[in-house]
């Protein structure tokens, strides 16, 4: 765990880190090797319909005088889906700056500002586009899918482990979301009670 100095900052209210948003959006997913946002204009595009009013939208900024004070670490949105229940989309750690309990400390406040919001839950796809979990070595039909889901294996470093261990469950899976043998795997978690279990 990282001790850096940061805060949280509402993306919706301030456009200061709109460009980071996207620049950070755009090299966090290339380094995924997806192409969801390939270039700064579609970066652009997704974080200005993140900030739409009305939606949450958290950046997590360093603060540390150390460590380049003012770089925008990760952000995450919180989109309409449901009444009461929001999407997470998306949610971006620098690469940089993984595996260091930052996620979790975004992921935590944009799940307290659902709650503020009076949201029950939060559901969010993770999709495999790289052959990174089980569910993408072979093809997925209504004979093997719920057996799949329950012996899902982390073949290599897929999020939807980071999203379990933070009390997120899967939900379900569409098979083939992104082409054969792609699918994206759903995630739920209850907002209700005041640690969101």
């Amino acid at each position: 765990m990282n001790s850096l100095d940061t805060r949280v900052v509402d993306l919706v209210e301030s456009g200061e880190y709109a460009e980071q948003a996207a620049r950070l959006l755009m090299e966090a997913f290339k380094a995924l090797d997806k192409d969801a946002w390939p270039d700064l204009p579609s970066a652009r595009e997704e974080v200005a319909e993140c900030r739409s009013e009305g939606f949450l939208c958290l950046g997590l900024v360093n603060i540390d005088a150390q460590e380049c004070p003012g770089e925008l670490l990760g952000w995450a949105g919180l989109r309409p889906m449901y009444d009461k229940t929001w999407e997470l989309h998306p949610m971006v750690m620098a690469p940089r700056w993984q595996a260091q309990g930052l996620g979790r400390k975004l992921l935590a406040a944009i799940e307290e500002a659902g709650r503020q919001r009076g949201l029950l839950g939060i559901v969010l796809g993770t999709d495999d586009e790289t052959g990174s979990t089980s569910l993408s070595q072979q093809p997925l039909n209504g004979q093997n899918l719920a057996a799949e889901i329950c012996n899902i294996k982390n073949l290599r470093n897929h999020p939807f482990e980071f999203y379990q261990r933070c009390g997120y469950s899967i939900i379900g899976v569409i098979p083939d979301a992104n082409g054969p043998c792609k699918p994206d795997i759903w995630m739920w978690k209850s907002l209700a009670g005041s640690n969101g279990i």
